[in-house]
């Protein structure tokens, strides 16, 4: 297991790679694009060279893509489903140019729609972005804290949706945070064996290819996304060790995507955990 962090891309993307080092981060997870909205930064080959020499120059060979946070696969507007698409597809193309091994979405709010509908709204999306493509990147589902009309935040129907798209290579990326605010608990062996058995049973662990580690602000089930420094949340150390020390999840990264300020204790944290 790698460890790494959200890093920022301000002044070029090229600068990412330096920016992870300098955390400690073995490998690291960018927005190619402002997560709020707007035209792409052009990915010019002088750009693309840069960046892939700088990621060889700090020896990372893993690094990520989060799409923005507007993405909604499942919106009433039938505008903002369609542009979520199209975002998705020109990410896993940006993604490929650049050597990313996987982008992750989050899959939108079902408000207006009943949760089925919204599943199969969703599975819609996801066809018609891998139909006809063969992008080396590869796309993974976030699950979320389950606030409001969100979608993903049960194993249940995170595997119903990758049921819908059976065949494909989309898989899954795990918060922490999100996943314990959403009631899974993972603070003690006993509970982490449980949430662990539930995700074999549906997701199936194979389909796990990234985790992001995120301690929570909030108490189990809250269904609020809020995160906190590894360690110094509701979840607390142990449920990090859990994870860590599991051998069927020991090749799985691990992005860390907590406040600024500590990442690179959060970082030195889950490496001590790793290594001792």
């Amino acid at each position: 297991m790698k460890f790494g962090a959200h890093v920022s891309i301000a002044g070029g993307i090229d600068r990412a790679p330096k920016r992870a080092n300098d955390l400690g981060c073995e490998c690291f997870q960018i927005f190619s694009r402002s997560p709020r909205g707007g035209k792409p930064p052009e990915l010019k080959d002088g750009l693309v060279e840069s960046f892939l020499n700088e990621c060889g120059k700090y020896n990372i060979t893993e690094y990520y893509i989060h799409t923005p946070y507007y993405i909604n696969l499942c919106s009433e507007k039938e505008e903002l489903r369609d542009s979520s698409i199209a975002i998705i597809k020109e990410e896993l193309e940006r993604g490929s140019t650049l050597g990313v091994k996987y982008i992750m979405t989050h899959l939108g709010s079902s408000k207006g729609f009943n949760r089925k509908q919204a599943v199969n709204m969703i599975i819609e999306g996801l066809k018609k972005i891998i139909d006809n493509t063969n992008f080396s990147t590869k796309l993974l589902l976030e699950n979320t804290a389950g606030q409001g009309a969100t979608m993903g935040d049960s194993f249940e129907e995170l595997s119903e949706i990758l049921d819908g798209v059976k065949g494909s290579e989309i898989a899954i990326c795990i918060d922490t945070a999100h996943l314990f605010a959403s009631g899974y608990d993972i603070r003690t062996e006993e509970k982490f064996k449980e949430t662990f058995d539930k995700l074999s049973e549906t997701v199936g662990v194979e389909n796990i290819k990234l985790f992001h580690g995120n301690d929570s602000k909030v108490g189990l089930g809250e269904r609020k996304d809020r995160h906190e420094h590894i360690g110094k949340g509701k979840i607390g150390i142990e449920g990090f060790k859990n994870i860590i020390k599991n051998p069927s999840l020991k090749k799985i990264n691990m992005i860390v995507e907590t406040p600024p300020e500590k990442v690179g204790d959060d970082i030195k944290t889950l490496k001590k955990l790793r290594d001792t």
